[in-house]
């Protein structure tokens, strides 16, 4: 059975949208962690807004070296209500994304990366089928955006592992306590 893993950046206050006040933490250390979880996984799972922002900035960033390749190669599974096609090498998801990701789960193959995507992160989590967490915490407070965990009460979590980056980028790894 694969892993499903979400990454995502946040901030102290919690934000986790548009997280382009990241680019002053961002270093060559966390830079290696996002290579070695994208390395261990086989596809992409990404809600639609994630996913139109990846296929719009991806494919012209060949500079990103194997990364990049990497990143545009891989195929990739898009949750969204409202798109009808996709490029980038990536499927839509069935109508019922959730049975479609527990259905991904049980092929065989490496980790599914869910990368950013908050709103469907939460659904997966409710749903008792995110099993790791990879929350990159920025020592910022952004204000205002939104926030991870937003709908999802309830949910205990146990701490797998932390590193700090030498610009104060915490990077946590829970998995659900009832997953560890």
């Amino acid at each position: 059975m694969r892993r499903l893993v979400h990454a995502i950046y946040v901030s102290l206050d919690g934000v986790v949208a548009e997280p382009a006040w990241t680019g002053p933490f961002f270093n060559d250390e966390l830079a290696a962690l996002q290579h070695q979880l994208l390395f261990a996984s086989d596809a992409l799972v990404l809600g639609r807004v994630t996913y139109e922002g990846f296929a719009a900035a991806w494919p012209t960033m060949t500079h990103e070296g194997d990364f990049a390749v990497r990143m545009n190669t891989m195929p990739k599974h898009v949750a969204s209500r409202t798109l009808t096609s996709t490029t980038w090498n990536a499927e839509l998801l069935p109508d019922d994304p959730v049975a479609a990701v527990a259905d991904l789960k049980q092929a065989s193959g490496g980790d599914l990366l869910l990368y950013g995507s908050p709103t469907f992160a939460d659904t997966l989590t409710v749903a008792g089928l995110v099993d790791e967490y990879r929350i990159m915490l920025f020592p910022t407070v952004v204000g205002s955006g939104a926030r991870l965990f937003a709908g999802v009460s309830n949910t205990a979590f146990a701490l797998e592992g932390f590193i700090t980056t030498s610009t104060g980028v915490a990077v946590l790894t829970y998995l659900r306590s009832d997953a560890s």
